[in-house]
C-alpha cells in the first residue's frame, strides 16, 4: 500500500476514535455506491451523520476540507440518498467533515466541521 494510502487509512481510524469517543455509534466504513464513497456512516441522537475525512501532510497548499468540491458532494449525497434507501432509514441527515492535519510538532491533530455541506449549494 502507497505511503498515503496508509495516512489516509490512519486519518480514518483516527476520525472513527474520534466520533466513538464522543458517543456517535459507527454503521459503515467506506460504503461505496457507483463512483462515490462515503467515509464513515454513523448515528447520534437520530441523526445519521455523514462523515468525509480529509487529510493532510502539510496545509501549506489547501486545508484538507477545501478538497471537497461541489463534484465530491453531488457524489456523496447520492450514495448517502442510497444508503438511506437500501437500509430503509428514515432520520435526518447531517453532513460533516473531519480534518487530520500535523501540529508544529508534527501530532496529528483532528477537527470535526459539523454541517460541513450547508454553504455549499450542490445543485
Amino acid at each position: 500500500m502507497a505511503k498515503h494510502n496508509d495516512f489516509g487509512k490512519k486519518a480514518e481510524d483516527m476520525a472513527v476514535e474520534h466520533l466513538l469517543r464522543s458517543g456517535y455509534k459507527i454503521l459503515s466504513r467506506n460504503f461505496r455506491f457507483q463512483k462515490a464513497e462515503i467515509d464513515i456512516i454513523a448515528e447520534k441522537e437520530d441523526l445519521i451523520i455523514i462523515v468525509e475525512v480529509k487529510a493532510r501532510s502539510t496545509d501549506a497548499f489547501m486545508l484538507p476540507q477545501e478538497a471537497v468540491k461541489k463534484s465530491k458532494i453531488r457524489l456523496i449525497v447520492a450514495a448517502a440518498d442510497h444508503y438511506l434507501e437500501e437500509y430503509n432509514r428514515n432520520e435526518e441527515v447531517r453532513f460533516d467533515i473531519i480534518t487530520v492535519l500535523p501540529d508544529e510538532e508534527r501530532n496529528l491533530v483532528i477537527e470535526h466541521i459539523i454541517h460541513a455541506f450547508d454553504a455549499f449549494d450542490a445543485n
